[in-house]
């Protein structure tokens, strides 16, 4: 049986977004800036126990401006996950699209390719799956993908 997964975008949805044109990095001072907002530990929490997988798929080309390493970012993402589990409400996995704007990738949101391929490596249904964002690149992404449910946040 396949399994239902809730997407999650990570900045503006998981944490408070950097302002235009910065970053959050592992970097010192900037690490500190990576800040939960309050209401997604509830509906983490809500989604895991009606059985849903909780995916990450944020777009983080930061990476290919030279503004953070691949190792910045998979420290952030390290942090992000040691502030949830203190919340009991880790994900369960995360997909980062580090490709430039006009980088010919298949995985940059508004294209659905982070969530297909993380259908592909766990067995997700999609068309039982939720898609969460706060741009219209989530959205696009998430019906893309053929998900049941995408919700716009602000």
């Amino acid at each position: 049986m396949k399994k239902k997964a809730l997407f999650l975008d990570r900045d503006g949805v998981i944490n408070v977004a950097a302002p235009a044109g910065e970053y959050i990095t592992s970097r010192v001072g900037s690490r500190e800036r990576f800040v939960l907002l309050p209401a997604i530990i509830p509906l983490i929490r809500f989604a895991r126990s009606a059985g849903y997988l909780i995916i990450v798929v944020t777009n983080q080309r930061a990476v290919s401006l030279g503004k953070m390493t691949q190792a910045d970012l998979d420290d952030i993402h390290e942090y992000m996950h040691e502030l949830l589990k203190a919340e009991d409400a880790d994900v369960d996995a995360v997909y980062a699209c580090v490709h430039g704007l006009d980088d010919q990738c298949e995985c940059r949101k508004p294209k659905p390719g982070m969530l297909i391929q993380a259908a592909e490596d766990l067995g997700i249904d999609l068309s039982e799956s939720v898609m969460v964002g706060d741009h219209a690149t989530d959205m696009e992404a998430g019906r893309a993908a053929g998900c049941k449910l995408c919700l716009l946040i602000k």
